[in-house]
This record gives structure tokens, C-alpha cells and sequence, in this order.
């Protein structure tokens, strides 16, 4: 038998694997990634050029629910049924008389004027720590709730005063006060009133001539003017008075500085209401015409002279 001497050949041959196609997978992240940072500095540049009034609307915005917001609701479905968009009310049988409390609207407009109020009094407090010179001022800012709505007193000091002595020329930094909150002022349908304030430092020409009564009118008038200037709506103004040095503060002597101050009363329902009543009686008489005045400023007709008894005729 012949054997063969070859050497045996043994081919082994691997088996190609077929790679899925993931070599773009990275591409989708580095772009969710790059639209991420790109978003984060648009809120950074956003934030970086608002003012602090901006910022403070901006958070209220976010804290109010959108139905709110837009129609001044207080809950996100003034519908009545128990459902939220539903039909009608299935806990109702046929037959059933749904008879609904009464409610008493002037109350609810209180509660509603004591939530506008008090949130307001949060925007202030918010925006007076937003804004560096404003925090800085903090101690001349007394804001607090009083039976005829939200007040807001800007108080006076021996190093800082608000107006120039003896004159109702508004100092800067009362200036950055008052066109700082006009446009919060805006947020709510309030209207409001404006007292000004002196110590009781008398002219020397006493009562007779130019008084507190007239600088305290004037300072408040000047502040108004700051106020709109600052963006606060003209009509909001209902009242602006000078009560001179009438209403001290407790516990402070005549001629302390705190008592030379300027007070915003944002008006709640009820005092708002009042003061429009006063403003227009029903027994005060319109003058609309010239014959109405030509009538009232007539003198009056002489009276006639009786003839003497032995008169002939």
C-alpha cells in the first residue's frame, strides 16, 4: 500500500461579523447637549439684562397658574361641574332642585382685595431685595397692612432727607424709591392716595404766609409726578393731600425727621368707595353751563318797598 506523505492543509476561514450601523448614535447626544447649554445661556443672558422690577414680574408670573394670569380667575376652571371640562353634574338626580348658598359679593370682594393687597405687599418686599438701592434704603421704607388697604411710608432721617430743606425738590435717592415700585403699583386695579407729611417746625412767618400745609401738599404733588413719570397709569391717582404736621408717629416728638414722610395708601374696596362718595354727593350742585354761573353769581333782586297805609292812590 502506498502511503501518502503530504502534509495535511487545514484552511480555517473566520466569520465576518456585520457591525451595526451605531456610529452616528453620538451625534444625537452632542446635539440634545448643545441645545441644552444653548438654552441655559439665553436664561443667563436673559436674566443678566432684566432689571429687578422685570425679575420680580417674571417670578410671579411663574407662580401663577396660566387661567389665573390670563382672566383673573382663582382656580384653573370656573366650570361647575365636579369633572374639569365634564358635562353635567352626575351626583345631580332628575327632579333634584340644586339650590346654591347665597353669596355675599361684598365679602368676596374684601377676600379679594386682602389677596391682591397682601400679594403686593410680597412683590415690594421681593423687589426690595432684588435691587441693591433699594435694600440700602430699606430702613426709610415702612410697609404695612391698615384698615383702609396697603401703606407705604417713605420716612425721613437727620443724614438722608427726601426733599430739599424748606422745598418739595425730590432728592435722587427718593427719586429711585418712587419710579422703582410705580410700575408694581400697576399690577392691581387699586387706586391710590398720597399723603405728605412735616415735622412741626414752623416758618417764621407762622400760619400767614407759605406753611407746612402748603409744603406738605407740594412734596406730595412732586411725588406723584415721580410716581408717574416712573410709569404708574395716571388714573390710578385718587386722592393727594398735605395733612402738614397733624399725624405724628407714636412715640416720636413733633420735631423728630421720621415724622417728615410721604404715604401711599393703596386703597382697599370699601375706602376706595367711600372717598368716591365724598367726592360726588348726590345734593352737590354741577355747574355745566355759563347761564348756571351768571345765575349763581347774580345779585340778588332788591326787595320791594310797601307803600305807607295813608298813601293816595
Amino acid at each position: 500500500m502506498k502511503h501518502d506523505n503530504h502534509p495535511i492543509v487545514l484552511v480555517k476561514r473566520r466569520k465576518h461579523k456585520k457591525h451595526e450601523g451605531s456610529h452616528g448614535s453620538w451625534k444625537i447626544a452632542y446635539a440634545d447637549f448643545m441645545t441644552a447649554m444653548m438654552a441655559f445661556f439665553l436664561v443667563m443672558w436673559l436674566i443678566s439684562i432684566s432689571n429687578p422690577q422685570q425679575l420680580v414680574q417674571i417670578a410671579d408670573y411663574f407662580k401663577t397658574p396660566l387661567k389665573v394670569a390670563v382672566t383673573g380667575g382663582q382656580r384653573s376652571s370656573d366650570s361647575s361641574s365636579p369633572i374639569p371640562g365634564g358635562g353635567d353634574d352626575p351626583t345631580q338626580k332628575q327632579g333634584e332642585v340644586n339650590k346654591q348658598p347665597k353669596i355675599d359679593m361684598e365679602a368676596q370682594k374684601r377676600k379679594l382685595d386682602d389677596i391682591r393687597l397682601n400679594r403686593l405687599r410680597e412683590k415690594l418686599d421681593q423687589l426690595i431685595e432684588a435691587d441693591p438701592r433699594l435694600k440700602a434704603l430699606r430702613p426709610h421704607l415702612i410697609i404695612n397692612m391698615v384698615e383702609q388697604g396697603l401703606r407705604i411710608q417713605i420716612i425721613d432721617s437727620q443724614n438722608r432727607p427726601m426733599f430739599k430743606t424748606g422745598s418739595a425738590d425730590v432728592e435722587p435717592y427718593m427719586r429711585d424709591i418712587l419710579r422703582a415700585i410705580a410700575p408694581i403699583l400697576n399690577d392691581i386695579p387699586n387706586k391710590i392716595s398720597i399723603a405728605g407729611h412735616t415735622d412741626d417746625i414752623q416758618y417764621a412767618n407762622g400760619q400767614r404766609g407759605y406753611s407746612n400745609w402748603e409744603l406738605s401738599t407740594d412734596r406730595a404733588n412732586a411725588s406723584r409726578r415721580e410716581l408717574v413719570i416712573g410709569g404708574l397709569a395716571s388714573d390710578k391717582m385718587l386722592r393727594v393731600v398735605g395733612m402738614s404736621d397733624t399725624m405724628k408717629l407714636k412715640n416720636r416728638g413733633g420735631d423728630d425727621a421720621v415724622n417728615r414722610r410721604m404715604s401711599l395708601l393703596v386703597l382697599n374696596h370699601d375706602t376706595e368707595a367711600a372717598i368716591e362718595k365724598e367726592n360726588t354727593e348726590s345734593d352737590a350742585m354741577a355747574v355745566n353751563d355759563v347761564a348756571s354761573i351768571e345765575q349763581i353769581t347774580a345779585p340778588a333782586a332788591p326787595a320791594p318797598v310797601a307803600a305807607p297805609a295813608n298813601a293816595t292812590q
